[in-house]
């Protein structure tokens, strides 16, 4: 079952295209974008070898347009979870049987379509559906989902070859099976990437699962499925429905068959499922895994050393690129006296030159925020900063939700390194600076350290490496994913794996051989060549 004969290409990561003017890519990109733009879609549900149409009917628009529209999505309710699953179910023995290579050849083809063919398909997508520019989109829908495909492929292997030693008589050997069960991917609006790797990865180790996506990323999911579909993937294995959340929990959280959950959203929804899954744990044939990727508070943190350009690069594409909805985006930062007014001046020089607007305008930075609820809780959160004399508006603090919901980059100086906007997740285009005397650095990466409650990812700039080591020590436990004189965002597949600990999830590190271990129950076999006859031990005889 897991021949390991068949070595698989060696991954590369996908090259990041340019879309530089004239470039064929960019035209190639603008005219998907106007054909999306051009007609409404019907996007059903992937359930079995059915193509699932439903008359509750979920409106897709562009965040930055919300009044223009995409097409209508399908949503389900319970009977669809149940059909889902039995689908999965229904589909995971011959799937489980399929030699590894078999399955690595579905997804280095869904791979290649999407180098290729559906590369201005699913960029188009992601830019439209999730209001991302067509760079954000590019390292994300194309490069990184590529990444994923080919580098899991690779880990795959790996995982197979990793067998135990033998000795002369007997045969020692590892089976990495499927989980015994279906697994449930509960995926992310802000990365199709996320979204797209989190049931493939799973599937490719031989599983079957039911895929539910953020209903503003349904969209750029669709053409996941077409891909996936045209590669060659089985009906049943992964099957796609828009249910609410907690209609679709309350199937599949108490099915004896639920073997696991793939998960990246809040923390709070997180922590929902863990106690839910705790409560029916009698229910299931085994312990389910729990792998999960949730907030993140992440910090940038400056030595008085720290080079200036540097630093307010890091923070304003930290900050702002898609519009600080990254769960590494960089929402806190802490930066020495002697350098805030040099700091400060460059980020307002870089903020006055950015625009913002729609994604089809190549020429915007920065984008629309998801959905009009989004819009409304940062909104809130810029109001009462300006209400606070704890807070400086250094620069932003507006926001216009006629057309599309656009937030001004937003930085704030507070006085108060325990106010609200340093602590609390707010997942949107707002930044919080305190200022600390240079000569209290030990003291503020402390202060780092306990402030939140999530551990995802984090920076120092530093130009002296006795502060580098200080601060890696002091913040060991601080950030999963740790940056020196780089911005706390952009981890790339086979670099830089990517998890937080604490309130951020469970470190299970995507974009790593780590993460593919979760979705394998491995079996030991030993094999004697020869067996004992006789249940005497010499240690028996007479002396």
């Amino acid at each position: 079952m897991n021949n390991a004969f068949f070595k698989v290409p060696t991954p590369i990561n996908e090259p990041v295209l340019n879309y530089a003017a004239g470039s064929a890519e960019k035209i190639a990109l603008k005219k998907a974008i106007v054909e999306a733009r051009s007609k409404v879609i019907e996007v059903p549900m992937y359930i079995g070898s059915e193509l699932v149409h439903t008359d509750n009917k979920i409106k897709l628009s562009p965040p930055h347009d919300h009044q223009h529209i995409l097409g209508y999505a399908s949503e389900g309710d319970a009977s669809h979870v149940k059909q889902a699953i039995d689908a999965a179910l229904e589909a995971r023995t011959t799937w489980a049987n399929l030699s590894w290579e078999q399955r690595a050849s579905i997804f280095l083809k869904a791979a290649d379509l999407l180098a290729g063919p559906y590369r201005a398909k699913i960029n188009a997508a992601t830019m439209l559906g999730q209001s991302k520019n067509a760079y954000q989109a590019e390292i994300d829908a194309a490069c990184e989902f590529i990444d994923f495909l080919r580098f899991n492929v690779a880990f795959m292997q790996q995982i197979y070859t990793n067998q135990p030693e033998s000795v002369r008589g007997l045969w020692n050997r590892v089976e990495y099976r499927p989980l015994e069960g279906f697994v449930f991917a509960l995926t992310p609006f802000n990365f199709t990437a996320i979204a797209g790797n989190l049931p493939a990865c799973v599937a490719m180790m031989g599983n079957v699962t039911v895929w539910k996506p953020a209903y503003p990323q349904i969209y750029s999911a669709n053409v996941i499925m077409e891909v996936l579909r045209e590669a060659g993937l089985p009906d049943g294995v992964i099957n796609l429905i828009y249910v609410d959340g907690p209609v679709a929990g309350d199937v599949i959280f108490k099915h004896p068959d639920f073997a696991g959950i793939h998960f990246t959203g809040s923390t709070k929804v997180f922590q929902t499922i863990w106690q839910t899954i705790g409560e029916n744990i009698s229910k299931y044939k085994t312990y389910p895994r729990i792998v999960g990727e949730t907030g993140g508070k992440d910090f940038v943190m400056a030595h008085e050393s720290a080079d200036v350009k540097a630093l307010a690069t890091g923070l304003v594409r930290g900050a702002f690129e898609y519009q600080g909805q990254k769960c590494s985006a960089a929402s806190r930062a802490y930066i020495p006296s002697n350098l805030w007014e040099a700091v400060k001046e460059q980020i307002i020089s870089d903020l006055k030159e950015i625009t913002i607007g729609g994604t089809e305008d190549f020429s915007n930075f920065v984008n629309a925020v998801i959905d009009e609820k989004s819009f409304d809780k940062i909104a809130g959160y810029i109001d009462n900063a300006k209400k606070s004399d704890k807070i400086t508006v250094i620069a932003g603090g507006n926001y216009d939700k006629s057309k599309g919901y656009f937030i001004e980059p937003t930085v704030l100086l507070t006085s108060d390194p325990n106010y609200i906007t340093m602590c609390e997740e707010i997942f949107g285009p707002v930044l919080t600076i305190y200022v600390y005397e240079p000569k209290d650095f030990e003291k503020t990466l402390e202060l780092v350290d306990a402030t939140s409650p999530y551990a995802l990812t984090g920076a120092i700039f530093s130009q002296d490496r006795y502060a580098i080591d200080l601060a890696m020590k002091k913040l060991v436990n601080s950030a999963g994913n740790f940056y020196i004189n780089d911005k706390p965002t952009g981890a790339v597949v086979g670099q830089q794996p990517f998890g937080g600990a604490r309130a951020s999830g469970t470190n299970d590190k995507a974009g790593s051989i780590l993460n593919l271990f979760r979705w394998v129950q491995p079996r030991t076999i030993k094999e004697t060549f020869v067996s004992p006859t006789d249940y005497k031990y010499p240690f028996l005889g007479e002396e």
